[in-house]
């Protein structure tokens, strides 16, 4: 029956709307937006105002969209805030309790260089999809959301640690935070991003899933620089099982760097982990023993430290891919017109490689070293997504892979889903 999963990219008068892309993208359990700017849809124009009155707007964006397909906002299982200066935080915090005022999300924070429009903040929200997405079937239309806190990670009262509903787990970005004096980990770069991870895996263990479940990592650095340190410790968390190991098994992974992290923290990492035995009523056969499988094709770059897609259950989720050429592992010659379509072609030949289309992408994030190349790519984005239905994510960052100006990465559907362990 999993076969039967479709594509519905959906839009409403209510919020803003482009044609290069769709606000609310479902598939199978998951509706992905589009990240919301703080637009007036009725004018087209940047809402009046400073932080708070922008931050605003854009929760109301996302709750016009939900509105419009039907949910509610207790729907949403993760918020990314991205946000042009981290002093703004405490502001966007106060507007944000008053769309979450019981149930709270996991979340994101992050300060980035630079967002569209040159606006203050900029949300996205991934909201569940209960009904599914599969014509004329019996739908498990009361899956529920499982949420989960443990003590041994940092808790907040925004954010739920980690909300799982039907075959995902979406946890909240870690900081590099002892759980027991909920302040920064003493040390350096590496202290940092081993307490990240440790976090994370602490996360895991209480709702007894295995860190190799994890499909997709996202790294977020206050300086690239140091990437290299952060690598050496990746290296020791992943592949974290003696079968992991034996495949040489590492999740699909993005590396941002950001303009500022909440605590002034040197690094922040988020997960989304598998989840095989979904989340009540799913049927037995629906749920137990799938399985992750892992993909690298030689006609897009290979990293030993992240696997090029990895696919569960109905999703694909893609490491970033930057403007390298496959064969000879150099950036690509020419400007941002040409580094964006080595991006966009590193992703076509994966998602080929997987036999799958670009009509399958649901999720687009592109990540500009100069956001005033957005039209530019924007050239070269139509000629891969003529249709505009991806949801769409574009923010600045001040520094990429490589001296990258363009980093894109995509999740996909995946209709056949993945199957089940035959014993």
């Amino acid at each position: 029956m999993s076969g039967n999963n479709t594509v519905l990219a959906r839009n409403t008068e209510n919020a803003p709307k482009n044609a290069l892309f769709s606000q609310t993208v479902a598939f199978s359990h998951y509706n992905h937006l589009s990240a919301q700017l703080p637009i007036d849809p009725t004018s087209g124009e940047m809402v009046v105002g400073g932080i708070k009155e922008q931050a605003e707007q854009c929760f109301k964006n996302i709750k016009a969209i939900v509105d419009s397909i039907d949910h509610v906002m207790d729907d949403v299982v993760r918020v990314t805030v991205f946000v042009k200066n981290i002093s703004d935080v405490d502001t966007v915090d106060a507007v944000y309790k008053t769309f979450f005022q019981s149930y709270v999300p996991t979340r994101t924070v992050v300060a980035v260089a630079a967002l569209p429009m040159d606006a203050l903040v900029q949300v996205e929200a991934i909201v569940s999809n209960g009904e599914g997405t599969i014509p004329n079937a019996p739908q498990a239309g009361d899956i529920i959301k499982v949420t989960n806190n443990t003590e041994n990670a940092p808790t907040s009262s925004l954010s739920t640690q980690t909300v799982a509903f039907s075959h995902y787990n979406h946890l909240s970005a870690q900081l590099p935070i002892d759980p027991k004096s909920g302040e920064l980990v003493a040390g350096g770069i590496k202290e940092q991003a081993g307490q990240c991870l440790k976090n994370i895996k602490a996360i895991l263990e209480g709702i007894d899933v295995p860190f190799d479940d994890i499909v997709k990592i996202n790294v977020f650095l206050k300086n690239h620089s140091d990437l290299e340190a952060v690598n050496e410790v990746y290296s020791t968390f992943f592949p974290d099982s003696a079968i992991a190991r034996a495949v040489a098994y590492v999740p699909a992974r993005t590396t941002v760097e950001v303009a500022a992290l909440p605590m002034d923290a040197l690094i922040q990492i988020e997960a989304v982990v598998s989840h095989g035995d979904g989340t009540p009523p799913q049927a037995v056969e629906d749920r137990h023993g799938l399985i992750i499988e892992a993909n690298n094709t030689k006609e897009a770059p290979i990293n030993a430290l992240s696997t090029q897609t990895v696919a569960f259950s109905h999703f694909n989720h893609f490491s970033a891919q930057l403007p390298l050429d496959p064969k000879t592992g150099e950036m690509v010659s020419g400007g941002v017109k040409e580094q964006a379509a080595q991006c966009l072609t590193n992703i076509k030949a994966i998602v080929e490689s997987i036999d799958h289309v670009m009509e399958d992408i649901v999720k687009v994030n592109i990540y500009l070293k100069d956001i005033t190349d957005t039209d530019a790519v924007d050239e070269v984005y139509k000629t891969y997504f003529p249709t505009g239905i991806p949801a769409r994510r574009t923010v600045g960052v001040s520094a990429l892979p490589s001296d990258a100006l363009i980093q894109v990465e995509v999740i996909v559907s995946n209709a056949e889903g993945t199957p089940p362990t035959v014993a």
